[in-house]
């Protein structure tokens, strides 16, 4: 087994004509640390599938190495690595600094994941997509406001990229992080990344894992959230330093429990515990490749992504050459590691590439990260070296974004905020009178029914938000509140009373988001309404209706429609509908949205009672299939 306790001898240069500290290293060690990060990720990756979510109560074995396991089997279907989470945005986010430059916007962010990942998304990721599919940009898409999973694994596993990028620069890899990591996460959700960051940055000079540790502990403020759990880990480790299932034990009564927060998410996906799983397999692994590997493994819960983040970090510290044989060449027909080639499985038009290729433009992308942020490339003693400026912060991309269209009631108050970094912004449009801008703020009381259009300008970049203010919602006043299983106070239309209990849908006009109402389920898709009956005769061009939060494989309508009921009592649909934003279409779950307004407009009608109705929505799975629907609120004005 390889094991390597120090680097190769680094450049401190303290003085030249860079008025601040300076620190090199050779393009030929970073090339090779690059190529020993990107290696050991395919490695944990390809690794770890095999033992995800195989212990949550318990952790796996102790009978190291624990070897590829069934996951392999893929690797030698496509004949060498396969694209999984841990890679593929990064490789997706390669792709966009070569065509954006070192620092894409999030704009350009945004448009690479709406186009690339159309399935195998999962948890706060899946969330912070199906928002951008309805109109949110980030880091909307990621704040505790709008993704109900912001403190999910997610940002941990899909952002190293930029501190690999970022050689010898923690406090800009750490920053940058955590700016893309607010795409998907917010608040402590997006602490590991951060806590991965200053490592990955700092392993090009530094290869003691209990310095990384540290390093990375000092990146996170004193008061952060996980840094108090670094420092539980690291006390654990003292108080056990030959038991890491003991440590396990208090790690899994701590943390993997269910938090006040986790109202929609899964434990065994909590950022918190897979990142403290991972300081625990860092501590006992004691520098040593494989087992650190397979610590991360046994350690349980998400594992690969563990295992690939922290085998890269080991290759990025080390080199390629501490790479076991067997694990970059765990078929014997292959001449070069995982056969030189990435094989794309997961995302759409990300092409299939060399590995080597992949690697020497990760290089590329670090001296061009280099250079931008006050260092260069030269030659001292006649070898090719980076000279890294490595106190720079990152700067976010000058950019201004909108908000979501905004739904709003005569007489609500108005308080919506555009993203911006700029200094400067100019209002693109005339306001009406009961609206003021404060910066890149917009606020008022709604004063009048109609759309409002309010734009904010600065550079080159335009940023647009319809504010759409309704008259009274008359849900309020409806006598009965309609449901495909159950009717408040039945009338002569026999609708069914066997069912629900119907005191459960007045959150449906209550006009808070909490507690979403879930239908029953069924093994077949039929048709679900929910509405609303008036003893008068009502006027409506408008109905509003904000999904409740899906299940994993069920929990939407498929094919939404209005219906009215006409002066014979039959139900028609209403004319010219138009929903906006537009609904998913077919039966895929990874773009069903949660908590998601649409707003219905149509051809004013005539009626004493409305609904919505539409298929209930599920994925198909091999056994059964699930379907059902859930709703928080329907207003119709």
């Amino acid at each position: 087994m390889k094991r390597i306790l120090a680097l190769l001898p680094i450049l401190l240069i303290t003085s030249c004509s860079f008025n601040t500290d300076i620190r090199g290293i050779s393009i030929a060690e970073y090339e090779d640390k690059v190529a020993g990060f990107w290696m050991g990720q395919l490695i944990g990756n390809i690794y770890g599938l095999s033992h995800e979510f195989q212990y949550l109560e318990e952790p796996g074995s102790d009978a190291f190495p624990l070897g590829y396991g069934s996951a392999l089997d893929r690797a030698i279907e496509v004949d060498g690595a396969f694209s999984d989470d841990d890679t593929d945005l990064e490789y997706m986010y390669l792709l966009l600094m070569e065509e954006h430059g070192v620092e894409p916007s999030y704009g350009q962010l945004r448009e690479a994941w709406m186009d690339h990942i159309r399935d195998r998304i999962w948890a706060a990721n899946r969330v912070a997509l199906t928002l951008m599919h309805h109109g949110y940009h980030p880091p909307a898409t990621g704040s505790k406001a709008n993704n109900p999973r912001w403190f999910e694994i997610d940002p941990q596993l899909i952002n190293e990229i930029w501190a690999v990028t970022a050689p010898g620069m923690p406090d800009y890899a750490v920053r940058k992080t955590a700016w893309a990591a607010r795409i998907t996460n917010d608040d402590f959700g997006i602490e590991p990344a951060m806590f991965y960051a200053a490592m990955l940055s700092e392993a090009f000079f530094e290869s003691d894992v209990f310095r990384l540790i540290e390093i990375g502990k000092e990146a996170l403020p004193e008061d952060s959230h996980f840094r108090g759990v670094i420092e539980e880990m690291e006390a654990l480790y003292q108080e056990h330093p030959d038991d890491w299932k003991a440590a396990r034990q208090v790690l899994s009564d701590r943390y993997y429990v269910r938090h006040p927060y986790n109202e929609y998410g899964w434990e065994p996906i909590d950022a918190t515990l897979n990142g403290a799983a991972a300081v625990l397999a860092l501590l006992y692994g004691e520098g040593d490749v494989q087992r650190t590997l397979d610590l991360a493994c046994s350690m349980g819960w998400d594992a690969d992504n563990q295992a690939a983040t922290l085998t890269g970090l080991l290759g990025l510290a080390y080199g390629l050459d501490a790479l076991p044989d067997e694990l970059l060449y765990p078929v014997s027909s292959w001449e070069k590691p995982f056969n030189d080639r990435y094989i794309n499985v997961s995302r759409y038009d990300l092409p299939d590439a060399s590995i080597e290729d992949q690697i020497q433009r990760l290089v590329e992308q670090g001296e061009r990260v280099v250079q931008q942020i006050g260092g260069r490339s030269t030659r001292l003693d006649g070898v090719p070296t980076l000279l890294v400026n490595n106190t720079e912060p990152f700067v976010a991309p000058e950019e201004v974004l909108p908000p979501p269209a905004q739904i709003v009631t005569v007489g609500d108050s108005v308080d919506v905020s555009f993203y911006s970094t700029y200094d400067d912004l100019a209002l693109g449009s005339t306001l009406p009178s009961w609206l003021d801008r404060e910066g890149a703020r917009i606020v008022g009381v709604a004063a009048e029914a109609g759309t409002v259009e309010v734009a904010l300008a600065a550079g080159l970049d335009t940023a647009l938000v319809l504010i759409h203010v309704l008259p009274e919602n008359l849900a309020r006043s409806a006598s009965q509140i309609l449901h495909h299983t159950h009717a408040v106070g039945l009338d002569a239309n026999g609708l069914d009373t066997i069912g629900l209990d119907a005191s459960g849908l007045e959150l449906l006009r209550d006009g808070e988001l909490d507690g979403p109402f879930y239908s029953e389920t069924t093994t077949q898709p039929i048709e679900h309404f929910y509405g609303y009956t008036w003893d008068d005769v009502v006027s409506a061009t408008n109905v509003t209706f904000t999904v409740g939060f899906p299940r994993e494989e069920w929990g939407w309508f498929k094919d939404p429609r209005i219906e009215y009921r006409d002066v014979d009592g039959n139900w028609q649909p209403v004319p010219s509908l138009i929903i906006s934003p537009e609904p998913p279409s077919g039966t895929s779950k990874y773009l069903q949205p949660g908590l998601v307004t649409y707003l219905v407009t149509f051809d004013q009608v005539e009626t004493t009672a409305i609904r919505l109705i539409g298929l209930s929505g599920g994925h198909p799975v091999d056994a059964p299939p699930t379907y059902g629907t859930t709703l928080t609120e329907l207003s119709v004005h």
